[in-house]
C-alpha cells in the first residue's frame, strides 16, 4: 500500500488532518497508508520505507524546511509541498487529500 506522509512540527493538529484525510480516501474508495511523522523523522521514514511512500506534505509550520527536505525527497523521487496553509487550519481533509493525489499523478 503507498503512503503519504505528512510531515510537521509535533503531529497534534496535523493527526486530525490525517483523520479526515483517511475519511475521505476511504469514501473515495482509495487505499493509501496517510500518517503523520515529525518532520525531523523524515529521512529516517523514506530510508525505512523504499518505494513505499507516494508523496510527502509539510506542515505549515514547517514549510521553512522544504528546499532542504526537497533535496532529501528527489533522491527517492518523491514529490513534496507545503500543505495548504488555509486547508490544514479548516482540517479540510478532502483538500488536503487531493493536494496530495495532484502530486503523486
Amino acid at each position: 500500500m503507498k503512503r503519504i506522509v505528512l510531515a510537521c512540527a509535533a503531529g497534534m493538529s496535523t493527526s486530525m488532518v490525517v483523520t479526515r484525510m483517511e475519511k475521505e480516501a476511504a469514501a473515495r474508495g482509495l487505499s493509501y497508508h496517510i500518517y503523520a511523522i515529525p518532520e525531523q523523522n523524515l529521512r529516517e521514514e523514506l530510508e525505512n520505507n523504499p518505494g513505499e511512500v507516494a508523496v510527502v506534505l509539510l506542515g505549515p509550520q514547517v514549510r521553512f524546511k522544504l528546499e532542504e527536505n526537497r533535496k532529501l525527497t528527489d533522491s527517492h523521487q518523491i514529490p513534496i509541498a507545503v500543505i495548504d496553509s488555509v486547508a490544514y487550519g479548516t482540517l479540510n481533509g478532502a483538500k488536503v487529500l487531493d493536494q496530495a493525489l495532484a502530486l503523486v499523478n
